[in-house]
């Protein structure tokens, strides 16, 4: 009986837990009045019971804390003037949501900072610990001047709430920091005044790039990867830039679009909602005595879509 009765005041202690401290600022969810009734018939309930009632409602908690899957827009906070979002990036990084899982790509003042872990630096340093390896990003500042440094993507446990992340540096010492995570906005909202902040929202634009593969053709022209992208009002623009100077137009969807340059490789911009799927596109070339169609399929890695700068 006494078992049964500390295992029950137990579960009520977790969930008040769950329901009280979510990341999100989201109202308490009370304890269901299931477990309520359970508790005063404790003599009938089993062990397996319970933890089936507190499993049911961690997991009710999380999804409610959880942002649809999706790109955001999210403050990056430190406790650090060293460790933060570049300025070209207004203390934003972008955060991915999938499958329930939030990370954030935050693009650092420089290189200084070589490697982070999701916790303490302590643990950083043991045996097995898997450390946060840099990306290489381009950033571009007011003046012009374009600069390459180091990015991350930092797992997100929570928002709103302060996380451990540690890091590295070139005089190979490891420090503890405090980060957080907050205000997330759709990415194609980025053109309002509640994702900006200002009056003057029309006048942001991001830029990205992403990974893409080029299949079918000869296989001697290529495309450049990872491409560029920028963001639109609703949907993206894709700028696909061959190797070859030679294409004169690409079937896209049925549409006709010619190139959007007049010297060096032919570059084409293609409207894109999504890059969850493959691009099936025509191209036609001079390169041959007579002008040819040939057919292409572009693939995407949507996991890797970063901004690399903001005017």
């Amino acid at each position: 009986m006494k078992k049964k009765s500390m295992i029950l005041i137990g579960a009520a202690v977790i969930l008040a837990v769950l329901t009280a401290c979510n990341g999100n600022k989201i109202e308490p969810v009370p304890v269901s009045e299931q477990l309520s009734e359970i508790v005063s018939a404790s003599e009938t309930v089993s062990e397996e019971t319970v933890s089936e009632i507190v499993t049911s409602e961690a997991e009710s908690v999380k999804a409610e804390n959880t942002l649809a899957d999706g790109l955001y827009y999210a403050e990056f906070n430190t406790d650090s003037t060293m460790f933060h979002a570049n300025e070209t990036c207004d203390g934003k990084g972008l955060l991915t949501v999938k499958d329930g899982e939030m990370t954030i790509h935050v693009s650092l003042p420089s290189k200084t900072i070589q490697n982070l872990y999701s916790g303490l630096a302590e643990d950083a340093q043991k045996e097995g610990a898997e450390l946060l390896q840099p990306t290489i990003d381009e950033v571009t500042y007011d003046d012009g001047l374009t600069e390459e440094v180091n990015g991350f993507d930092i797992p997100v446990p929570y928002l709103d709430e302060e996380f451990d992340v540690a890091l590295i540096g070139k005089k190979e010492v490891w420090y503890d920091h405090k980060v957080s995570v907050s205000n997330p906005v759709p990415a194609d909202d980025l053109n309002t005044e509640t994702a900006s902040g200002t009056e003057n929202a029309d006048e942001i634009n991001w830029d990205y790039t992403i990974d893409v593969t080029l299949e079918g053709g000869s296989g001697k022209s290529t495309i450049t990867s990872p491409a560029k992208v920028r963001l639109t009002d609703d949907c993206y623009i894709l700028i696909v830039e061959w190797s070859s100077p030679n294409y004169d137009y690409m079937i896209v969807n049925e549409e006709k679009l010619l190139p959007v340059n007049s010297d060096g490789n032919s570059v084409f911009e293609i409207q894109m909602c999504s890059f969850d799927e493959p691009l099936d596109v025509i191209a036609d070339t001079v390169a041959m005595s007579k002008p040819h169609e040939i057919e292409y399929t572009i693939s995407f890695d949507a996991d890797s879509l970063m901004p690399v700068n903001r005017n």
